[in-house]
């Protein structure tokens, strides 16, 4: 019994990988942390909120995981270099990252500010250019790796308020494939995750930036096919989807986990 289930279990086995999570001290980086840890890989993980970050990567040890925790802004350029030389001397390699460090503010073009479109593009899309930049080089010498970035549902349509969010998100999606058309050649797979409404932090902060009812925008936000909001571990293993051998001829793809939101 276990000879036969042990050729599909190594596909999703990530035994003697690295993997480099950002914004993971909560909600889907905090979950994919834990689903990647569980399946076997070492832990990088990189948020700015160092006590959060710290309390997941102590989590991960408790349950039997390796991790390590990097204060790190994925806007500073010193910072990614550091952080990925940091890593590579921790655990030798990096076989994954998952470029999942976000923020949203619910604004339109007329109100938000100059300096608040810089930061959301800063830390989605030059967040994803910076620490690819930096690891590419090492996956190509170690032979590939696979790179998962966060989208969205709006990576793909528009939403209110959000032009910030959804330009970095749109663009992240493109990015994705080009990186994936730039480093096929390297045995680098480039995907991209599009998550709808998930119950995080995020979520909740949007809800406060609208000035909206709680109850309703929750109900709001859940009235889709499947009649429920998604959880981090709903995006958490697709992620795994992507970082497994179970994608091994899958690149420069979008996968939506919304619940049917955009059907």
């Amino acid at each position: 019994m276990t000879e036969t289930r042990s050729p599909a279990l190594q596909l999703i086995s990530l035994e003697n990988k690295v993997a480099m999570i950002t914004g993971g001290a909560s909600g889907i980086g905090r979950e994919t942390a834990f689903l990647l840890s569980q399946m076997g890989a070492k832990i990088a993980l990189l948020d700015t909120r160092k006590a959060n970050g710290e309390q997941t990567v102590n989590e991960i040890i408790r349950r039997g995981g390796q991790a390590i925790f990097f204060k790190n802004d994925v806007r500073s350029k010193s910072g990614c270099e550091k952080t990925t030389k940091k890593t590579i001397k921790e655990f030798g390699k990096i076989d994954i990252l998952f470029n999942n460090a976000g923020i949203i503010i619910r604004k339109n073009s007329v109100d938000l500010t100059e300096q608040e479109w810089d930061l959301s593009l800063d830390v989605m899309l030059k967040g994803v250019y910076l620490l690819t930049h930096f690891v590419i080089p090492y996956m190509i010498k170690n032979g590939g790796g696979t790179i998962i970035n966060t989208g969205s549902g709006w990576s793909l349509k528009g939403g209110p308020d959000a032009v910030s969010y959804c330009a970095a998100k749109g663009g992240i999606l493109n990015l994705t494939r080009a990186l994936a058309i730039d480093h096929g050649k390297h045995n680098i797979r480039v995907n991209c995750v599009c998550p709808g409404d998930i119950d995080t932090p995020l979520l909740h902060s949007e809800c406060e930036q609208l000035g909206a009812n709680k109850t309703e925008f929750m109900k709001e936000a859940a009235s889709r096919p499947m009649n429920r909001l998604g959880r981090p571990e709903d995006v958490a293993k697709t992620v795994l989807f992507f970082a497994s051998d179970m994608s091994d001829w899958v690149t420069g793809s979008h996968l939506v986990v919304d619940g049917g939101g955009l059907a």
